[in-house]
C-alpha cells in the first residue's frame, strides 16, 4: 500500500499531460500504465495539431504542458493551415516520426520529478467509507495505492475490443490488452458508461509505393515552432504526398460492405462523423466519385506510410484489394491492416466543469474516456484534470477556463452541457471568440494564468511578459508616429499594408526587432481592432455570469420556485458556476435569476 496526492490511471495523451501537470504542482503523483515503454505512443496518426487542435496545443504549451515540446522535437513537417484566410482559423500541424515522439515522451516523464510510474493494470476504484469520495485505487496484483485524487486518462481501452472483417479481440490497441475490469468498477459506483467506436487505416510499405505519380504536399520554408519554448527548427522536412480513391475502389468497397462489422452490427458504438471509416463514406457519399488520401511517413527511418483518410475495419484481404485501385499504390504491400476499436466512455453529463465526476468526489476523468476524439483533445483535458485534481487534494478550489478565454474552455463546456453522440472533436466555429482566441496568442492568453497556479516555471514567465511588452510598446509606437497625414496604425489598417512596409518607413519601428510572430500578431490585432473590441465587450458580459461561483454544498432545496427539474439537474451535475448552470440542460433563465438572487444573498 503507497500513499499519493494524485494517482493517474493511463499513459496516453491525456494521462501525461495530467501527471506532470500534477506533479508540478508539487504533489506526489503516480501514473500507473500497463506498459511504461508505451507512454506517449500515437495510436493512429503520426501527426499533431490540425484545424482547431493546433490551439489546443499551443494552449497547453502555453500552461507549461508537453506535448508542444515533444512535436518540436521529434517532428519531420511542420505546416500552417489555413494562410489563405484569417488569423482566427490559422492552425498548426506538423508530422511527427512515431518512435522518435514516443520515446521522448518516455524520457520526459520518467524525468519529472514527484513523478513515480508503476507498470500494473488499475482494476478498481477504490471509494471512502461513506461512498461519496475516492480513496485510491487497486491494481491487479492487489495493492491498493491511495490518494484523495484520481485521474482517469484510459483512452480506447476502458472495455475495448478491436475488429477487422471476421476477425475480433479484447484489447484497447493493437498487441495491447484492454482494461477490461475497470468498467465494471465503475458501473458499480453507480458511473453510467455508454460505447463509442473510432478506427485507424493499415500500414504500407514504402518501398512499394510509386511516389512518381503522387502530388507531394511539402511542409513549410522556415517550419514554424509548435512550441513558444521552441526558438527555432533545424531540420529537413520530409513531404507527405496526396492521392485519391476510384471508381474501382468504391466499387469493391460497396460489394464487400456487408463484411464490415459495422454493417453487421456487431459494433454498436457510434464512429466519429468527421473522420468516418472508409466504407462509411463509400456508403454514405455514393454521389463522390473519389475521397483523398494523404500518405504521411510514419518517421525518418521507417518505412510504414500512413494512408490518412482510408480508415477501415474490412477485412484484410478487401484492405488490400481496393488500396491496390488508388494512384501510386498499384502495387503497394500492407504492414499491418486497419482494424476498428469500441470502447467504454462516461456519459458527460456526470462531469463537472473542472472535469470532475460529481457523483464520487475526487475521481477525475480526461480524454476518450470522456467522449473525446483526438491525441489534443485528450491532452488539453488532462492538464485541466491533473491541474484540478491536484488541487483538489491539496484543499484548493477548482480551476474552470471559461469560453472566452480558451478553446480549453470551449471544449471542456460544450462536453460538460451535452452527452456526445459521437467522439468530440474540436473546431474553430465552436468558438465564439476565436478571434480573440488565435493560436498565435495562447501564450499571451494563458502563460500567466499557468504561472499564477503554478504550472509555469519562471523563465517561460518572463519570456511572455517580455513579448507581451514588445507587443504593446510597438501598438504604441503606431499610434504615435504619423505618414502623410495619418498614424501608422491607420495605415495598417488598410488591407494592402503590411508590417514590412512600416518597417521601411519607421527606423524606430524596424529597430524593435519583433519576430516574426510578433509582426503577424501586431498586424492581426490592428486589421482586427473593431471585432476584436466588440467581442472583448461581448466576453465581459459572458464573464460577469462565468465567474460568479457556486460552493460545492450550495443546497438547491432551499432556492423556491425552481423548477423539479432544473433541480433534479443541479443536484446531479453540482456546477461549479452560473455560468456552467446556466448551460445545464433543463435549466432555464427563470431558475439563473433565482440562483442569482439566492447567491446574492
Amino acid at each position: 500500500m503507497r500513499d499519493f496526492d494524485v494517482v493517474v490511471i493511463g499513459g496516453g495523451h491525456a494521462g501525461v499531460e495530467a501527471a506532470t501537470a500534477a506533479a508540478r504542482l508539487g504533489c506526489r503523483t503516480a501514473m500507473v500504465v500497463i506498459d511504461p515503454q508505451a507512454i506517449g505512443r500515437m495510436s493512429c496518426n503520426p501527426a499533431i495539431g490540425g484545424l482547431a487542435k493546433g490551439q489546443l496545443v499551443r494552449e497547453i504549451d502555453a500552461l507549461g504542458g508537453e506535448m508542444a515540446l515533444c512535436t518540436d522535437r521529434t517532428g519531420i513537417q511542420f505546416r500552417m493551415l489555413n494562410t489563405s484566410k484569417g488569423p482566427a482559423v490559422r492552425s498548426p500541424r506538423a508530422q511527427c516520426d512515431r518512435d522518435a515522439y514516443n520515446h521522448t515522451m518516455v524520457e520526459r516523464v520518467l524525468g519529472y520529478e514527484h513523478l513515480t510510474v508503476i507498470a500494473g493494470e488499475a482494476v478498481a476504484l477504490v471509494p471512502a467509507p461513506n461512498g461519496e469520495h475516492i480513496a485510491g485505487v487497486e491494481l491487479a496484483d492487489g495493492s491498493k495505492l491511495l490518494a484523495p485524487a484520481v485521474v482517469l486518462t484510459t483512452g480506447t481501452f476502458l472495455g475495448g475490443r478491436l475488429f477487422a472483417g471476421p476477425w475480433e479481440a479484447a484489447g484497447g490497441r493493437y498487441g495491447e490488452r484492454p482494461a477490461a475490469r475497470i468498467s465494471d468498477s465503475l458501473r458499480s459506483c453507480g458511473i453510467r458508461l455508454g460505447r463509442h467506436k473510432t478506427g485507424t487505416p493499415p500500414r504500407l510499405h514504402r518501398d512499394t509505393i510509386d511516389f512518381s505519380t503522387l502530388e507531394p504536399q511539402p511542409g513549410d520554408e522556415p517550419p514554424q515552432p509548435f512550441s513558444f519554448r521552441t526558438a527555432r527548427l533545424d531540420l529537413v522536412q520530409q513531404d507527405c504526398w496526396l492521392t485519391r480513391t476510384t471508381a474501382a475502389t468504391h466499387a469493391i468497397i460497396r460489394n464487400n460492405a456487408h463484411h464490415s462489422p459495422m454493417f453487421q452490427g456487431r459494433i454498436q458504438g457510434t464512429g466519429p462523423r468527421y473522420c468516418p471509416s472508409v466504407e462509411d463514406k463509400v456508403v454514405r457519399f455514393a454521389d463522390q466519385e473519389s475521397h483523398p488520401v494523404f500518405l504521411e511517413p510514419e518517421g525518418r527511418y521507417s518505412v510504414e506510410i500512413y494512408p490518412n483518410g482510408v480508415s477501415t475495419s474490412l477485412p484484410a484481404d478487401v484492405q488490400l484489394a481496393f488500396l491496390r485501385t488508388i494512384p501510386g499504390l498499384e502495387h503497394v504491400e500492407v504492414l499491418r491492416p486497419g482494424y476498428a476499436v469500441e470502447y467504454d466512455y462516461v456519459l458527460t453529463d456526470q462531469i463537472r466543469g473542472d472535469l470532475q465526476i460529481a457523483s464520487l468526489r475526487g475521481l477525475f476523468a480526461a480524454g476518450q474516456i470522456n467522449g473525446t476524439s483526438g491525441y489534443e483533445e485528450a491532452a488539453g483535458q488532462g492538464l485541466i484534470a491533473g491541474l484540478n485534481a491536484a488541487r483538489f487534494a491539496r484543499g484548493e478550489g477548482p480551476v474552470v477556463l471559461d469560453r472566452a478565454t480558451a478553446y480549453l474552455g470551449v471544449m471542456i463546456d460544450d462536453l460538460c452541457r451535452v452527452n456526445p453522440t459521437e467522439p468530440y472533436r474540436m473546431f474553430t466555429s465552436r468558438a465564439e471568440f476565436r478571434l480573440l482566441l488565435r493560436s498565435d496568442n495562447a501564450d499571451r492568453r494563458l502563460t500567466p494564468i499557468g504561472e499564477r497556479l503554478g504550472l509555469v516555471g519562471a523563465a517561460q514567465a518572463s519570456a511572455v511578459r517580455q513579448k507581451e511588452e514588445r507587443i504593446r510598446a510597438a501598438r504604441k509606437l503606431l499610434d504615435l508616429v504619423r505618414r502623410d497625414g495619418r498614424t501608422l496604425t491607420e495605415w495598417l489598417r488598410r488591407p494592402e499594408v503590411g508590417t514590412s512596409d512600416l518597417a521601411s518607413w519607421n527606423e524606430t519601428f524596424a529597430a524593435m526587432a519583433l519576430s516574426p510572430a510578433e509582426l503577424a500578431e501586431v498586424e492581426a490585432e490592428v486589421k482586427y481592432a473593431g471585432y476584436i473590441d466588440r467581442q472583448a465587450m461581448e466576453v465581459e458580459r459572458l464573464q460577469r455570469l462565468e465567474q460568479k461561483s457556486i460552493p460545492v454544498d450550495f443546497d438547491y432545496t432551499r432556492v423556491l420556485g425552481l423548477s423539479n427539474e432544473a433541480r433534479a439537474r443541479l443536484l446531479q451535475r453540482r456546477p461549479l458556476t452560473l455560468g456552467e448552470a446556466s448551460r445545464t440542460a433543463g435549466v432555464r433563465q427563470a431558475d439563473v435569476q433565482l440562483l442569482l438572487v439566492m447567491l446574492a444573498r
